[in-house]
């Protein structure tokens, strides 16, 4: 019989939008014990992950897997690239972009079965100024974006929706030059996105048809647009048509480098830095190991998907709708604990 491979669960508690209480006993009852050793660790502050994945990697664990949203699956993943330690998620953020691109299921029971096959491939990665990335980096609209959610404090859909909302109105474009392997040209862009994966998370395909496995990454340069030509834009993304839209340009490169009129927000799976003028991505060709599910593949099927995306553009509105009467049932405990307090005061 052959040994046990080791796998430890790196858990961030606080990721998204759920509790991860249940966790250790889902790991429990479900993981294959004939087939793993497991620990389980809990994350404590910004960068714990990675640090806990480092460690993992250097004692030549087979398996760390990412409990958590984007943000913790990026910092597990990048202490894993080059290494012989392979990723899994296990997904519970507000995006998921990565889980959803490769088809492993939100649901956690079935993410949890998922690495009982254990089948694991080689993927490309990203890297945007030193920092690495899997799914999606950029500049412009969607790193401004990135930073305003971050400096809220508060996540999820409804905190992400305002702040589009409230600063699409007065962000203004910026000039970019883009050289790669071939040429060079200006843009004068809304946003700029760098895909590895298919998509930002949340079912939004900012490049339906981007492959890990391909040794380039998908640019896509959005050119400014006006109030009328939002909502289709805004459909394009959930529908997979993004490239059929005339606002958009889109290649595919190996490496380019990118010269702004001004320094500002960059973002690297959603995560945002202040940064230069000069900003630089390549891809590392088939540079981690991803646990995949042995039932699909790759999410890169083209946009002729419609009831599909129709299905998940429905399910993220239930989603919406679902938290916003979570807030108003905190907002009306709150008001009446107010109330009480107000009532003690009068009385006394």
């Amino acid at each position: 019989m052959s040994a046990k491979k080791n796998i430890t669960f790196i858990v961030n508690p606080i990721s998204g939008t759920h509790s991860k209480d249940d966790i250790p006993a889902l790991v429990d009852e479900l993981l294959d014990k004939s087939r793993f050793e497991y620990t389980l660790c809990y994350t404590e502050y910004r960068g714990h992950a990675a640090k806990i994945a480092q460690q993992c990697a250097s004692e030549h664990t087979d398996i760390v897997a990412a409990v958590g949203g984007d943000g913790t699956v990026n910092e597990v993943a990048r202490s894993l690239v080059h290494t012989d330690t392979a990723l899994a998620v296990i997904p519970c953020g507000s995006g998921n972009g990565l889980a959803r691109h490769l088809r492993i299921p939100l649901d956690t029971k079935k993410a949890i079965s998922i690495i009982n096959h254990c089948q694991i491939e080689p993927f490309d990665y990203g890297i945007i100024n030193g920092l690495p990335f899997f799914c999606t980096c950029g500049m412009g609209f969607d790193a401004f974006i990135s930073l305003k959610f971050a400096e809220a404090g508060k996540r999820g859909p409804i905190t992400y929706v305002e702040n589009v909302l409230k600063e699409g109105l007065k962000y203004r474009p910026e000039t970019y030059e883009i050289v790669d392997e071939e040429s060079s040209a200006h843009y004068k862009a809304f946003l700029i996105a760098c895909a590895n994966a298919s998509q930002y998370g949340n079912n939004a395909y900012i490049a339906p048809g981007a492959t890990m496995k391909d040794g380039k990454m998908d640019v896509i340069i959005m050119e400014p647009f006006d109030a009328i030509e939002a909502p289709q834009i805004a459909a394009d993304l959930f529908m997979k048509t993004l490239g059929n839209n005339s606002k958009i340009k889109t290649f595919r490169a190996e490496h380019i480098h990118i010269r702004r009129s001004q320094p500002g927000a960059i973002h690297f799976d959603g995560d945002p830095i202040m940064t230069g003028n000069d900003i630089d991505v390549s891809i590392e060709h088939l540079g981690i190991r991803i646990v995949t599910n042995p039932d699909a593949h790759e999410d890169t099927e083209g946009p002729n998907q419609l009831l599909n995306a129709f299905s998940d553009f429905f399910n993220n509105v239930n989603n919406v709708r679902e938290d916003i009467r979570d807030d108003i049932e905190r907002s009306g405990r709150k008001i009446q604990a107010i109330n009480k307090v107000l009532l003690r005061k009068l009385r006394s």
